[in-house]
Formats: structure tokens, sequence, C-alpha cells
């Protein structure tokens, strides 16, 4: 049985629609930092966010701050799968209300599918879900929040949090069909397939967990139907209508994903978001802001994260900005930087 006082569920509900993600997300994080060999005053304050913070699971963080957190660790830890490790360690219950609702569940499945029903309670403006695909599941979570680009890390560490909740039922070395991320190939690639104990692709539509349905089956050894119900309750009352994104971060939430496909078209967006493309220029002009410009800024993060990635090709990186020659992207690159893509490398 599973012992949660109820002062600790009403913190969660008085906290849980504050900012961007609960504190416990983090919980761990300061020892973690330390121990791969970061200064953590000084990954906390490059990212701006309070430590204070970090010691009650049920305060917030902005998750743009918490996003920022975990890659400024792993750039000044030197440690390039900062996240990935980070999520092999990390708890169930302490993620708080999402990890109890899973491990009270009645079964492995209800436990997952509870946990992506009710994650984006946990952490806004994320999309988690599980899509039937026959003879398994697969598992996505995305963020998508138009002001974080560089997401590779928190990535990594939530796939790693959702496949700790499915070993803590299957044991340590249970094998996922696949797991997919949706950034670029990292430099040491191979630790994902070794920690994951399963095949990894990259550059995939979302970061997703593929699992034979029939492995999840099996009952949960600490479901507790009283407190199970009780929680379903308190989340029920949490999964309110929360503040949209402004228009300008749902548009550059959108770039991003069409970015993959080639040139991001001002129509297909726009009805993406319901909304001829004539509405969306006006209302875009209304916040001082114009499609096109959105469409560079986008591009100049994401060319500044790629760069430094040592691992991807300069021409690999123009495709995945959507750039059909090699030479517009130089070109762009140099309008952002001074430089070309090369100089700026060496």
């Amino acid at each position: 049985m599973i012992h949660i006082h109820s002062t600790q569920l009403i913190g969660e509900v008085t906290n849980m629609s504050n900012q961007g993600v609960l504190s416990a997300a983090a919980s761990g994080l300061s020892d973690f930092i330390i121990q791969q060999g970061a200064d953590v005053d000084r990954v906390f304050g490059s990212s701006g966010i309070n430590p204070e913070r970090l010691l009650s699971p049920t305060l917030s963080l902005h998750l743009p701050n918490y996003c920022k957190v975990l890659e400024y660790a792993a750039e000044q830890s030197g440690c390039d799968n900062f996240g990935l490790y980070y999520g092999q360690q990390f708890q169930p219950k302490s993620l708080g209300l999402i990890g109890y609702i899973a491990l009270c569940s009645p079964d492995l499945e209800s436990a997952l599918k509870n946990m992506a029903n009710y994650f984006h309670l946990h952490q806004k403006d994320t999309m988690t879900r599980m899509l039937d695909l026959g003879e398994c599941w697969r598992i996505d979570y995305q963020i998508q929040h138009g002001a974080i680009l560089t997401r590779r890390q928190d990535a990594e560490f939530t796939i790693g949090i959702f496949m700790n909740v499915i070993r803590e039922m299957l044991g340590q070395h249970y094998s996922p069909r696949e797991i997919h991320f949706e950034h670029t190939r990292p430099e040491f690639w191979q630790e994902h397939s070794k920690l994951f104990n399963a095949p990894v692709f990259f550059e995939q539509p979302y970061n997703s967990i593929v699992l034979l349905k029939k492995d999840l089956q099996c009952s949960m050894p600490m479901h507790d139907s009283m407190l199970f119900k009780v929680m379903l309750d308190t989340l029920h009352l949490l999964n309110v209508a929360t503040p949209l994104q402004s228009l300008s971060d749902q548009v550059r939430s959108h770039i991003q994903i069409e970015l993959a496909d080639g040139e991001p078209h001002l129509e297909k967006i726009a009805s993406d978001l319901g909304f001829t493309s004539c509405v969306l220029t006006r209302r875009l002009k209304a916040e001082g802001l114009n499609y096109s410009a959105l469409v560079e800024a986008v591009r100049c993060e994401l060319a500044d994260y790629y760069i430094k990635q040592k691992n991807i090709p300069i021409s690999e990186m123009a495709f995945l900005l959507g750039y059909s020659e090699v030479s517009a992207f130089s070109r762009a690159f140099k309008r952002w930087f001074g430089v070309n893509p090369r100089q700026f490398r060496h």
C-alpha cells in the first residue's frame, strides 16, 4: 500500500496550475548537477531559476527556464547525455500526483494511460498521448511551447521517467519495441540503445516509446482502489482550462514542426491555428510582429543550437531548417552571425 498524506494532495491542488512545470520534475537535480562536475549555482543562475523553489515539489517553475537548466547543465558539465542519465535514476514517486496515480492504477496499461492523460497538469504546454497501433501502444511526448526550441535534454529525461514506471513492473532490463526522439542523433547515441535496451530512432515526429500490448496487462502491486479514486477526483478538479500561449508562441511552435518538411508556409500554419492567412497576419501585426520575422527568429535560434552539435553536418543542418539548398542556409547564417557556418565551427 502507498502512503501519501492528504496535505500533500491539497498542496498540489493549490500550486499545480501556477507556472509551467512542478518543481517535483527537478527532484534531486542539484545533487545530480554536482555529481556531473558542474557548478550548480552557475547552472541555475544561467537558467534564471531560484534554487529555493526546488525545495518544495508543489511549487512550480517556468517551463522555458526548466528546459534551459537541463540544457545548461549538459553544456557546463560536459555531459552531453545529461538528461538521459538524469532520467534513468529518477523515481516515479518523485513526480508527486502524476507518479502516484500511475503506481496506484489497477494495471500497467491503465497506469501509462493515466500518466499520459494527466501529464499536462504536471507540465503545461505539453502533448502526451497513447496511440493504438494494433498489437502495440505508442506513448508520444512533445513540448508544444513556442519559446522552447532546444529541448533534447528534457525529451530524454521524460522518456526515461516513463520507462522507469514500466520497468518498475517489468524489470530493469525490459526491452520496449522501439524508442523515438524528435531531435537529431547525438554524438554518443550508442548510450541510448544501451540504456533503453531497444532500437532508438532520431529525427522522428515525436518522442515516443513503442510497447507490445501484451506486456502491459500485469497488475500493479501497489494498486490501492480507495487512494486511486481520491487521486482521480483530485486530478479531475485540476483538469480545467489553462491560459493559452501567446499567439506568437503558438506560431513559433508550428513553424518548428513545419521546418522538418521544408519551407513553413503561412497559409498552412494559419489553417492549423483556425485562421485565414489574412487574419493571422493582422493578429500578429497587432502584437508588433510579422510572420517572416518569426520564421527568421526560429531558424536563427535553431541554427545556433545545431552548429554547436559537431556531429550534425552543415549540409544536414540546412535541411533541418527547411532550406532546399545549402547555399541559402550559408547566406542566412552569415547574416545572423557575421561568418559562414564553417568559419563559425572553426
